[in-house]
């Protein structure tokens, strides 16, 4: 993954770009807690690297479709009415290559039928960001339990 830049005046994306970046992800969480999930994948270019939580790496949009298919599943055979997803403490940092690099903190929640919200997790998500297809799309994901040592 494509480390970010050290912070610098001009290492800053301009407002109207972070906020062209916040709508992306609003859009891509949202399509993932609708379970839209093959909408969702397609906001991963096609030969993308998900490193997960568990240090499984999944490689290429198919691959990552396919496992958060099967999550979904569980999560419905679970009896979870709702799996949502906040996003917060963006930061958008410009690379040389015309790609972002982007951190953020995520909560991964649930809410089991009848139940109260539960926090399932909270990570760390990095991103690099690339122009595709008129748009941004994810080609390095990599989250990582929060507070835990890299």
């Amino acid at each position: 993954m494509t480390q970010p830049q050290n912070f610098t005046a001009d290492s800053f994306v301009s407002p109207e770009l972070y906020t062209e970046i916040q709508q992306f992800y609003v859009r891509q969480l949202g399509l993932l807690d609708q379970t839209r999930i093959a909408e969702w994948a397609e906001l991963f270019t096609e030969d993308a690297v998900f490193d997960q939580i568990t240090g499984v790496a999944l490689q290429g949009r198919d691959v990552i479709r396919k496992q958060v298919l099967d999550r979904a599943d569980e999560v419905v055979e679970k009896g979870l009415d709702y799996f949502r997803h906040w996003l917060g403490m963006l930061d958008v940092r410009p690379q040389d290559d015309g790609s972002l690099h982007v951190r953020a903190y995520s909560l991964a929640m649930h809410t089991p039928t009848g139940g109260a919200l539960n926090i399932h997790a909270s990570v760390v998500m990095e991103d690099v960001l690339v122009r595709q297809d008129g748009g941004w799309k994810v080609s390095h994901r990599n989250l990582t339990l929060d507070g835990r040592p890299a």
